[in-house]
């Protein structure tokens, strides 16, 4: 059976026509002249490290003193940094201690954390919205390292931001301490 002219003709143009089709793009909104037409444009905002304390590396000395005196120094910086892009971007940085000791760590060799404290002292550098609260603003406010408390806190804001503040440690040497050099660990948090 044999195809006419125009039957040819017809599935020429049919295959043409079915070749040069291409897909237009579904069309979000059709708008009458003069008034304006809206598309929703979609992105996302992802979080980076999340929540992180950063503390100086050791051993930091803080100063030489005889049986009986009080002597104090400076930790180095310590950084909160917040890249969780929270809604609520809060936080409380903990810090606490252990006692110090020298030689076999006797009894007149360890200078227990009731005898060491902090004071965070007023951040000395913030990125981010809030309100960034001192645990101890002063030298007045210094607490013993006996159990945890709070050097730091943000109470309110949003998104990403960071804190560093400058701690200073204060040692009171019992009347009974031995002479040597003294070791013990200062730990921060934060959550």
């Amino acid at each position: 059976m044999g195809l006419s002219r125009f039957g040819i003709m017809g599935v020429g143009v049919v295959a043409a026509l079915a070749g040069g089709v291409t897909a237009r793009p579904a069309l979000a909104e059709t708008c009458p002249a003069a008034t304006t037409c809206d598309t929703t444009v979609v992105f996302s905002v992802s979080t980076a490290q999340g929540l992180a304390i950063s503390v100086p590396d050791g051993p930091v000395g803080i100063g030489t003193g005889a049986a009986g005196d009080q002597i104090s120094g400076s930790l180095g910086s310590v950084t909160v940094s917040d890249e969780r892009a929270a809604l609520v971007a809060t936080w409380v940085a903990t810090v606490s201690g252990t006692s110090f000791t020298t030689g076999g760590g006797s009894g007149a060799e360890t200078i227990p954390a009731g005898a060491i404290s902090y004071w965070s002292g007023p951040a000395t550098s913030t990125t981010g919205t809030g309100t960034f609260v001192p645990g101890q603003p002063n030298a007045a406010s210094a607490k013993h390292l006996h159990a945890p408390y709070t050097a730091f806190s943000k109470i309110s804001g949003s998104g990403d931001n960071s804190c560093t503040w400058n701690p200073t440690i204060v040692v009171d040497i019992p009347d009974g301490a031995v002479a040597g050099t003294y070791t013990g660990t200062i730990s921060h948090s934060v959550a």
